[in-house]
């Protein structure tokens, strides 16, 4: 389960983030483009906007829900 406490800091603020257990797999990136980008210098994602629609954050959980290593969190607000 994905750590607040360990959340990458170029997460932006908000609900969802990534965190240090990121196996750079590209699930997140290729469900939920439009919210998860590849820190290229790090070999990991993060959240570079949160959802702004009902869609964006059914994709944003679907990523957090299919992570392979439980990378992604939510804060529940």
């Amino acid at each position: 389960m994905a750590d607040q406490a360990n959340k990458y800091p170029e997460n932006v603020s908000g609900t969802f983030y990534v965190d240090d257990q990121c196996i750079d797999c590209d699930l997140c990136r290729e469900t939920a483009p439009a919210n998860f980008k590849r820190n290229d210098d790090g070999g990991h994602s993060y959240l570079y906007k949160q959802p702004e629609s009902d869609a964006e954050a059914a994709l944003c959980k679907e990523a957090m829900e299919g992570c392979p290593v439980e990378a992604i969190g939510s804060d529940g607000h």
